[in-house]
């Protein structure tokens, strides 16, 4: 009788079977188990058209001494993912599920396997499975069975699948879920192992009440050990494992009372060894720990802690490294990280006597558009209200020149945003005739008019009142560019444009009334007949803009 008959006849054999014998069935699984275990070409197919499903269905039910051996049986059919639907239909992941509660290892195995092949990546059946509660009795045999390795693996494989479900998120809240994964990580005996653990935390990190519970069971901790371990080793599963843990630390950083935990007043665990990525060889962890430094600098007291601990050269150091051909994720998260750290007024001013705008410059040179953008908003930060910073970037001939180039970048209107938004700053926060001049000679103003015009209030206003600073400093090198780049019409056409903002209106009046004191310009004013929009926004709904412009209207009139 060749293979395929005696499949044949085992199936045919338990199909007309009406009592559940053992000694008369065994025999018949057993050669059915054997054809798929050799990977008979549609064995799997071939049980489920034999009907047979029922009858295995109803021997777990039964929870006879043949259970283990249809349950694997069940488990090698649902590699062949073509029937795992058939096997729902039969009611045998209902009658497997309870099997979950034996207390025999081996059944414990062939039940997870099975559950685990034919519920893969079906979500309405893994949903199914979380509400008969499942999630816990994983973590149970887990804890129960921490040293059987092929148990482990399939509770683990099994979270993994549910890790995205919300309802199994909201089942392992009430679960100490993170303790019994920290202590598989710890004694995982491979890659494999590892990198299934790392994807459930990842997974379920996303939820913020498990965030917490992480950070509070030591996630972070153990991760940061890990990654301590893996140092230095070039195997690619190794340095995988690396940037996932390096990844999750970043990712839990996120939440607030988590990131408070983790750094620890400077002092804590994690925070130290983040501090020893950004010195690391590891592309990975140098660009893991800068993303890391930017969360923690998410407060002001922080912020301050971290200068105090002399986080920033560590940062400049690793910018540097990166400057020709280097890795632009790395120096757009150190930007990120440095930016955040000037956003305290107190440390602006310590970055600036360490030498951070100098040694910063360094990036100027790079070609990278992301870079870029980061650069000029880190230096704006810089320089917001720090009138001395302002003052010595404004000077600087070679910034100048380089943010003039970014001004006219066709292809990325962040980076053009970005180095208007950096020139009207120099001028707001220096107020100084130097910066005024070099602006104006750099051919500066031309942008900050085109600025005005921006779709972005914030930018319109930004660029009308750097223009209205300048005006009042220094006329004379106005009013050539003002002339070529026609300011005078476009402040005309914002004042009577019928939905234009309040704030535009009002900061366009604050320029045409510097103007107007002049002396200089008033004719020009006239030129365009400007008294004609003023006094149209006479009776303005905003009694601020009316009298600004009856104000201004005075100041035209007077003959004197």
């Amino acid at each position: 009788m060749t293979d395929v008959d005696s499949l044949n006849e085992a199936l045919k054999a338990i199909s007309v079977s009406t009592e559940l014998i053992e000694e008369e069935l065994k025999p018949h699984l057993d050669t059915v188990l054997t054809a798929l275990l050799e990977k008979k070409k549609d064995a799997a197919v071939d049980i489920v058209r034999s009907g047979i499903l029922p009858t295995l269905a109803q021997a777990l039910q039964s929870r006879s001494s043949l259970s283990c051996h249809v349950a694997l049986l069940v488990a090698e059919m649902a590699r062949e993912a073509t029937v795992r639907e058939q096997c729902i239909e039969a009611g045998l992941v209902k009658a497997l599920v309870p099997h979950l509660n034996s207390k025999d290892q081996e059944m414990l195995l062939n039940t997870g396997r099975a559950i685990g092949r034919i519920c893969f990546d079906n979500t309405h059946q893994q949903d199914q499975l979380v509400q008969s509660g499942v999630i816990p009795r994983l973590l149970s045999i887990m804890k129960e069975y921490p040293e059987n390795d092929p148990l482990v693996n399939v509770c683990l494989l099994a979270l993994c699948n549910l890790a995205d479900l919300d309802c199994a998120r909201e089942a392992l809240v009430e679960q100490d879920v993170a303790d019994t994964l920290i202590f598989q990580l710890k004694r995982a005996p491979d890659a494999e192992r590892r990198h299934v653990i790392l994807e459930i935390l990842g997974s379920l990190g996303e939820s913020d009440a498990l965030k917490l519970q992480f950070t509070e069971s030591g996630v972070p901790e153990a991760l940061s050990v890990m990654i301590r371990d893996l140092q230095g080793h070039s195997d690619p599963h190794d340095l995988c494992s690396i940037k996932i843990a390096s990844n999750l630390i970043v990712s839990l950083l996120l939440g607030d009372e988590s990131m408070q935990k983790c750094f620890g007043e400077g002092s804590g665990v994690v925070y130290q060894d983040i501090l020893s990525w950004l010195q690391s060889s590891n592309t990975q962890l140098q660009l893991s720990g800068a993303l890391a430094i930017a969360n923690f600098a998410r407060n002001d007291s922080n912020c301050v802690k971290m200068l105090d601990l002399g986080v920033v050269p560590h940062i400049l150091t690793l910018l540097e490294q990166h400057v020709d051909e280097g890795d632009v994720s790395v120096q757009h998260a150190g930007l990120s990280a440095l930016r955040n750290l000037a956003i305290p007024a107190t440390n602006k001013v310590r970055m600036l006597e360490d030498g951070v705008s100098e040694r910063i410059k360094t990036l100027l040179r790079t070609d990278m558009p992301p870079v870029q953008f980061k650069l000029l908003g880190t230096l704006r930060m810089m320089v917001d209200g720090q009138e001395g910073a302002a003052l010595k970037l404004g000077r600087d001939a070679v910034l100048l020149a380089r943010i003039m180039e970014w001004c006219e970048v066709k292809d990325h209107a962040g980076v053009r945003g970005e180095a208007s938004r950096l020139l009207a700053a120099l001028i707001r926060h220096s107020r100084s005739p130097e910066v005024v001049r070099a602006v104006a000679r750099t051919d500066g103003v031309r942008h900050l008019i085109s600025m005005a015009t921006s779709e972005h209030v914030i930018m319109q206003n930004e660029a009308l009142v750097a223009l209205a600073i300048a005006s009042a400093i220094d006329i004379e090198s106005m009013r050539d560019p003002f002339s070529e780049a026609e300011l005078l019409p476009t402040l005309k056409n914002m004042l009577d444009d019928p939905v234009g903002a309040v704030e535009v209106k009002f900061s366009a009046m604050g320029l045409i009334c510097t103007l107007a004191n002049s002396g200089v310009m008033k004719d020009e004013l006239n030129s365009v007949n400007i008294k004609e929009s003023l006094n149209k926004l006479m009776d303005h709904s905003s009694s601020k803009l009316a009298t600004q412009a009856s104000s201004i209207l005075t100041i035209l009139s007077d003959t004197s």
